[in-house]
């Protein structure tokens, strides 16, 4: 659990009293990505607190919401598959059944979002200000945010749980390991006799991937270095098994190779290892929700917005260069920095993580 400064909280007319017998009805209109489903569940969380007897929907699309079903803050998930086209958006309204919510927390600000934000009831449609609104997203919400200057993507969502009165300060992911989820893990971690370091070695942008030959080097270093077992973890997209195949081929200690564990089990093998090592994507905040050590490899967008929020800050690899833009946090994109990271870059912040953490949180058990 991370304690962060407390935000300014603005309680808004507009939200209604809260009913102790029953609660309010929240819905959360977020459909993707899996980084941003686990930047959610502090908001999730945040609003169980201050209301018990709330019950949360949340729309949500297939991927990520194998990995927050079961979550005990979130009630339901309706899911969108976007695949189906138009007859998503009518499957959404279906399983919806024509129910009003209290309140739709508008967190996800492009035109799909938007349109499901429309066709979701609810007296009070809470989004983001005119500014920040991708994509007309603002007309499709009846209350606002105020406007606030770039910062991290969980600062931001936090930003609805002050906008609520609650109370943001506490910030809480329980992403588990849940109930059996901790047999498969100790089954899964009998296999090895040394920690493991899970390796995530693909992401969704091409822009945001390493060069396949350096984590081929990079795994043995590990292993004969540094003692430690290297896991491959992630999906099984062409571009990770196209690395999966390289780094096989080009290592003399083999990594034990576990993409497409899913998402669950891949909670359960983040959770038990010594150090994972990341590029910009999903895994990197689940390891941050699970309080492990993580070396992020950062080069497309902006370590202060995508960044591993309030946690492993020294062991960033920051390709990405100068992170400010006068006063305001610098958005672009930033092609082809992701190959000027070097395998002594990463082996660097390796040896710091030895130096640092490899004898506290890094060396203790999984999280219970």
């Amino acid at each position: 659990m991370h304690r962060a400064p407390a935000l300014s909280a603005t309680t808004f007319p507009f939200v209604p009293p809260q009913t102790p017998s029953t609660g309010r009805r929240y819905c959360i209109v977020m459909l993707t990505a899996v980084g941003d489903a686990v930047h959610v569940l502090p908001v999730v969380n945040a609003i169980k607190r201050a209301d018990p007897q709330s019950h949360i929907t949340w729309i949500l699309q297939p991927g990520p919401a194998s990995l927050i079903e079961g979550h005990p803050a979130v009630d339901e998930i309706v899911r969108f598959n976007r695949s189906l086209g138009w007859r998503a958006f009518v499957e959404v309204r279906n399983a919806l059944g024509g129910r009003r919510f209290d309140v739709v927390l508008a967190l996800q600000d492009y035109l799909k979002a938007g349109v499901l934000t429309a066709i979701t009831q609810a007296p009070i449609k809470l989004g983001y200000d005119r500014a920040r609104a991708r994509d007309a997203n603002w007309l499709f919400t009846n209350e606002r945010i105020p406007p606030h200057e770039p910062q991290h993507i969980q600062d931001e969502y936090l930003e609805f749980v002050s906008a609520l009165g609650m109370d943001a300060s506490r910030i809480e992911w329980g992403l588990g390991p849940w109930g059996d989820e901790r047999e498969w893990q100790r089954e899964f971690m009998k296999q090895f006799e040394r920690p493991i370091v899970s390796l995530v070695i693909g992401s969704s942008r091409t822009q945001k991937d390493w060069i396949a030959e350096r984590w081929g080097e990079f795994a043995d270093a590990l292993s004969g270095r540094y003692g430690l077992q290297p896991v491959l973890v992630g999906g099984r997209s062409p571009r990770e098994e196209a690395t999966e195949a390289v780094v096989m081929q080009r290592t003399r200690h083999k990594p034990v190779s576990a993409l497409n564990s899913g998402l669950r089990r891949l909670v359960a093998i983040l959770d038990a290892s010594a150090l994972v090592i990341s590029l910009d994507t999903g895994p990197l905040h689940m390891a941050v929700a699970l309080d492990r050590p993580v070396i992020s490899l950062l080069g497309f967008s902006n370590p202060l917005r995508t960044g591993p929020y309030r946690a492993s800050q020294e062991l960033v690899v920051n390709a990405y260069g100068n992170m400010w833009n006068g006063s305001q946090m610098a958005t672009d994109r930033r092609h082809d920095r992701m190959q000027t990271i070097s395998v002594a870059d990463v082996l660097a912040k390796v040896a710091l993580w030895k130096e640092r953490y490899a004898d506290g949180r890094a060396s203790r058990a999984p999280n219970s």
